[in-house]
C-alpha cells in the first residue's frame, strides 16, 4: 500500500518512519499536484492546527483534501490532524476541513500538564501507551461517531466511517499497534482482486 502524509508542517516525518518500519510506502503531500498521485490512505499529523489550516488553503490543497476524505479515503488525524478534521472547535474558532462530526477543545489540558503519557484501552487494539503533547480532546460527538479511546474521563479517540481522529501521538512511541490498525482499515478499503481485474478489462 501507499500512504500519503500531509507534510506542510508538524510531525509528518515520524509517521513516515513508522510506516517504513512496517514495510509500507509513504508519499508527502506538499502541493496540489502531489494529490494527483494514487494512494490508499491519508495521515494528517500533529503540529500547529492553525498554521496547517492556513497553509493547506494557501497551497491550494484544501478542497482536494476535503473531497478525498468525504469520498471515502481512509484518513487518520493525530492531535492537530484531529482538529483539522473536526466539524466544530470549542470557543468559536472557525473549523477547517470539517469532515468529522465532533467538537474538539484545543490545548485542553493546559500548560501544567501540556505533555503526559497514559496506558489506556483502545477499541480494536487493546491496551497501549498514549502520548499527549499540548493535546486537544473531544468534547462531544454526533450520531454515528464511535468513541475508541478515553483518558482521564475525556474522549481522546474517535472513528467515523473512513475517518479516525485521536488526540494522542502514536507515531512518537515504539509501539506500532495503532498504525497497524489504521493500515488494516486502509487494506479493507482496497478493491478486491475481482474488482481490480474488471477495471483492467477493456470496455465493450
Amino acid at each position: 500500500m501507499k500512504i500519503a502524509v500531509l507534510a506542510v508542517q508538524g510531525a509528518f516525518a515520524e509517521h513516515e518512519k513508522m510506516l517504513s518500519d512496517l514495510g509500507e510506502e509513504s508519499i508527502e503531500i506538499r502541493k496540489k499536484s502531489d494529490l494527483e498521485q494514487d494512494f490508499d490512505g491519508l495521515i494528517l499529523p500533529g503540529g500547529e492546527s492553525t498554521v496547517m489550516g492556513k497553509l493547506i488553503r494557501e497551497l491550494g490543497i484544501f478542497d482536494c483534501l476535503r473531497e478525498k476524505i468525504e469520498n471515502g479515503m481512509p484518513t487518520l488525524g493525530t492531535c492537530a490532524g484531529l482538529i483539522l478534521m473536526a466539524k466544530n472547535i470549542a470557543g468559536g474558532e472557525s473549523p477547517h476541513l470539517a469532515t468529522l462530526p465532533v467538537t474538539v477543545k484545543r490545548n485542553a489540558y493546559g500548560r501544567q500538564i501540556g505533555s503526559f503519557t497514559a496506558t489506556e484501552h483502545v477499541s480494536g487494539i487493546g491496551e497501549m501507551p498514549l502520548t499527549f503533547i499540548r493535546a486537544p480532546y473531544v468534547e462531544s460527538v454526533e450520531k454515528g461517531v464511535d468513541v475508541i479511546a478515553t483518558a482521564g474521563g475525556k474522549i481522546v479517540g474517535v472513528k467515523y466511517k473512513n475517518q479516525i481522529g485521536v488526540a494522542f501521538h502514536p507515531e512518537v512511541t515504539k509501539n506500532t499497534a495503532f498504525h497497524e490498525y489504521f493500515l488494516k482499515m486502509c487494506a479493507a478499503c482496497l478493491p478486491s482482486d475481482t474488482e481490480q481485474l474488471s477495471s483492467n478489462l477493456p470496455s465493450l
